[in-house]
């Protein structure tokens, strides 16, 4: 009896190292289990290239990845969802701008962008002022500004949702122009609708409501001075040949997201994820499905993070004031 009792003790000894030799290895051999994008909104244009990424990251890692739609409170609730996970690698956040910055500027999010470790940034959704084909008021942006100036509040434009990010840009492009318009809520295929049909004097149109009919607007000026993004537009007027310092760079005037992981990830796993994001976009067949949607990708990385994300919320507190000074311009109108 005494010696079963020794061998019971010797295989459950075996057993309990076997066990934390299994764990051990299990970080050793991460990823070995399926990996989730949290992702911040619902079905669309976005969700389809985070899912082109997923899908190449998932064949560099030769492990799964999933894409996981969580919308709710602009973007904070995936972000919420995703910090509520084990820092273990297995969660990645897609960290589109609204949650990751402007959210926290507005003071509806209790973090930073420096609150993430960077895994690589990930597609960009250039804006544009467009309107109408054939418009006889002016022919170019900036008579089309000059035409503002001596029209206070005549003109009317849509950003779709009031004080959202491309409200925001338009409303900075406006006030450093001295321009005050009036941003009608719209619907946004209602909204384009209304710009080609002059309803509305302009407006946002997006890099994919472009791409989708690119006869259908006068793009008067994209709001980027990357070089992608006024190929995006076919070649259209940019913010940076304007003559006029707009205070608006890099990612600031546009939507983009960039993929993350929590501030407590270990090193290892976050260099892995790291070094398969780099492969995964920098492969064409990523890069041409990116484009084929209206998008651009970005080749940015982790060790630009700070300098391009700490840009953009630089940018972002600026044009809240412009928004605040649309509001006010408009009231002494009345």
């Amino acid at each position: 009896m005494k010696k079963f009792g020794i061998i019971v003790f010797v295989l459950v000894l075996v057993t309990a190292m076997s066990f934390a030799n299994g764990q051990a290895e299990g970080g050793e051999n991460f990823p070995n289990r399926t990996i989730q994008n949290i992702f911040p909104w619902g079905p669309g244009g976005a969700l389809a290239k985070s899912q082109i990424i997923a899908k190449a990251l998932a064949e560099e890692l030769d492990t799964p990845v999933t894409v996981v739609s969580t919308p709710g409170a602009a973007g904070i609730k995936a972000f919420q969802t995703a910090m509520n996970k084990p820092a273990d690698g297995y969660t990645i956040i897609d960290g589109y701008v609204a949650p990751l910055v402007l959210q926290p500027l507005l003071g509806k999010a209790d973090w930073t962008y420096r609150d993430f470790k960077p895994l690589s940034a990930g597609v960009a959704h250039p804006f544009s002022i467009g309107c109408k084909v054939g418009e006889i008021r002016w022919s170019n942006f900036q008579e089309m500004m000059e035409y503002g100036k001596a029209h206070p509040g005549k003109l009317r434009y849509t950003s779709d949702s009031p004080n959202n990010l491309p409200h925001m840009v338009i409303a900075k492009v406006l006030q450093t122009y001295g321009v005050v318009a009036q941003n009608v809520p719209y619907e946004p295929a209602d909204a384009r609708k209304d710009i080609k049909a002059g309803v509305l004097d302009f407006g946002f149109v997006g890099v994919a409501d472009y791409s989708q009919d690119p006869e259908g607007f006068d793009i008067l000026l994209v709001l980027s001075e990357l070089p992608a993004s006024k190929a995006a537009f076919g070649g259209a007027p940019a913010i940076d040949e304007m003559g006029i310092d707009l205070g608006l760079s890099g990612l600031g005037p546009m939507g983009w997201d960039w993929w993350l992981v929590r501030p407590d990830t270990p090193e290892k796993e976050t260099q892995i994820l790291r070094d398969a994001m780099a492969r995964a976009m920098a492969r064409e067949d990523v890069l041409s499905a990116i484009e084929n949607l209206g998008s651009i990708a970005l080749e940015w990385g982790p060790d630009d993070y700070e300098e391009v994300v700490g840009s953009v919320s630089d940018q972002l507190a600026s044009m809240q004031g412009a928004l605040s000074w649309e509001r006010e311009e408009l009231a002494k109108l009345k």
